[in-house]
This record gives C-alpha cells, sequence and structure tokens, in this order.
C-alpha cells in the first residue's frame, strides 16, 4: 500500500497539476504556502534579460504578441535568462506601462484589469510560490472568460525590482507604479531593505515617464513618514495634492483590492496614502 502523501507532496501535486493543465478553477491559497517576506539581498536564481530589448514579453501576454518568430534560446553569464543574445524575442502590440511593485497575491492586478483594459500591467513578485499562485491565476481567469478580452492585459513575473528593474523597462517607459503594503522593515539595520529609498527612486525616476505617476499605501505611520520624506527629497517627483489623489479611481482600487487591504480593513487598521508625480527633467 502506498504512504499517503505529505502536505508539501500535495502541494507540489496540486501546483504542477494547475501548470500542466489549464484549470478554470481558481488556484487555492492553502497550495501555495511561503514564508511573508523574502530577503531581497539573498541570490535568489532569478532570470533576468541583458536589456529591455532582450525580453520576451510574450509568455506573460500572448494576446499582445505580433510575430510567431521562435527564440532560439541562449544563455550567458552575465544575463541568467534565455532569450538573451543576438536573437530579438517577440514583440508585442504595446509596451508595459503600469507595474504593482511586489504584487503578492494579485488583487490589485485582477481589478485593475477591466479599469484599464486597453493598458498592459504586470506584477513583480520575488517569492516564488506566490509569483506562481498570481499566474496560475491569471490563466484560470482568462479560461473561464475566453470569448473576451478580459484579463489578458495582466501578467506576473518573478523579479527582484530592488536588483533588475532596468533590465526590464527602459527609460519613460511607465505611466503608473504601485508600492502597496511593502514589507515595513521596522528594525533600523534593516532600513536599507526597504523598497523606497534614494537610490531605488531615481531607478522609478528612470522608468517613469514625465507625467507618471508612484502610488504608496501602508498601514504603518512609520513607513509611510519614510517614503513620503524620500520621495519629497527627490528632484525627480513632487507629492499630488489629496483632492487629485481623492479623484484618481486607482486608489480607491488600491485601497479595497489587495489582499493586505482587506486584511487591515478587517482588523480596522489605518490606511496611509501618498501619491507622487514625475516631473519633466530639466534641460542638461
Amino acid at each position: 500500500m502506498a504512504e499517503p502523501m505529505n502536505k508539501k507532496q500535495k502541494r507540489a501535486d496540486y501546483r504542477q497539476a494547475q501548470k500542466e493543465n489549464v484549470i478554470s478553477e481558481l488556484p487555492r491559497k492553502r497550495f501555495y504556502r511561503q514564508r511573508a517576506h523574502a530577503n531581497v539581498f539573498s541570490d535568489h536564481n532569478l532570470e533576468y534579460p541583458k536589456t529591455p530589448n532582450h525580453m520576451d514579453w510574450s509568455t506573460y501576454f500572448p494576446a499582445f504578441a505580433t510575430t510567431t518568430e521562435p527564440v532560439i534560446p541562449s544563455q550567458t553569464a552575465e544575463t541568467g535568462m534565455t532569450g538573451a543574445g543576438d536573437v530579438h524575442p517577440k514583440k508585442l502590440s504595446k509596451e508595459v506601462e503600469v507595474v504593482d511593485i511586489g504584487c503578492g497575491f494579485g488583487g490589485l492586478l485582477v481589478a485593475l484589469a477591466p479599469v484599464l483594459p486597453d493598458t498592459l500591467i504586470l506584477g513583480l513578485e520575488i517569492r516564488t510560490s506566490v509569483a506562481e499562485y498570481v499566474q496560475h491565476r491569471i490563466a484560470a481567469l482568462r479560461t473561464q472568460n475566453p470569448d473576451t478580452t478580459l484579463y489578458r492585459n495582466i501578467g506576473c513575473l518573478r523579479a527582484n525590482t530592488m536588483k533588475f528593474l532596468p533590465n526590464f523597462f527602459r527609460k519613460s517607459q511607465l505611466t503608473k507604479a504601485f508600492i502597496c503594503f511593502p514589507d515595513p522593515h521596522f528594525k533600523q539595520r534593516k532600513h536599507k531593505a526597504r523598497i523606497v529609498s534614494t537610490t531605488l527612486n531615481s531607478e522609478y525616476a528612470y522608468a517613469l515617464r514625465p507625467g507618471g505617476i508612484v502610488y504608496t499605501i501602508t498601514d504603518v505611520e512609520d513607513l509611510h513618514l519614510w517614503m513620503v520624506r524620500h520621495l519629497e527629497a527627490h528632484p525627480s517627483f513632487e507629492r499630488i495634492s489629496e483632492e487629485e489623489q481623492d479623484a484618481d479611481p486607482c486608489v480607491e482600487i488600491m485601497k479595497t483590492e489587495t489582499e493586505e487591504s482587506k486584511k487591515v480593513e478587517r482588523n480596522k487598521g489605518q490606511k496611509f496614502i501618498a501619491l507622487f508625480r514625475r516631473l519633466e527633467d530639466p534641460p542638461w
């Protein structure tokens, strides 16, 4: 008699079945267990393109692929990603314009998809199991809506934003960047791992076009003040007024649709929000 599978084996089998078969049933989180946070300074064996031009987005947004030329795999020590090298990857009819940095279980992506139907939206998530859950969630939603374009405009990529953002996005490519309930890293010696910092803000400024917006939300007031202070101090950003902030429909979605925002709501916690606009570069 075969021994019963343990929980780890059950999770692995379930996720493999989700991966091999495009199942219309939404994935269940209990089969994608992972620690709440990941060490952003560790080597996570990530794949990333040498430059944005080497990135093959057709895997994540197949409905927008404009060519069917096969990508010949080539892997180099410096890129660590198949599809890099001299062979051009498949092109899309439009570029990714909106990113959710640390997208978690994809609540914001799914909610934004019908609101921004003509915009490609990408979730960036460093945790392996969580990114896999979002990918399976998107695949299931697409299967449930076969006769529409719904959810074809969202994708999820496993990546470390703190290290490789410029590898994926060219200068002034993005219009919106969401930073929702990031790890607060309470200890002072851990503040260097916060997703908003002087150095990282320059990378966001590089990827965002003038007029683009950084959206931040957290339930930790100290982190909120930290993000506001660092973004206000950066010459490429200005804070958006509360009146304009309240009129932005994406703000209400950010406040209510992410898994963390729902948890804060259940616990009757506070939500601190700040938006920042990318300014025009001064004449050089």
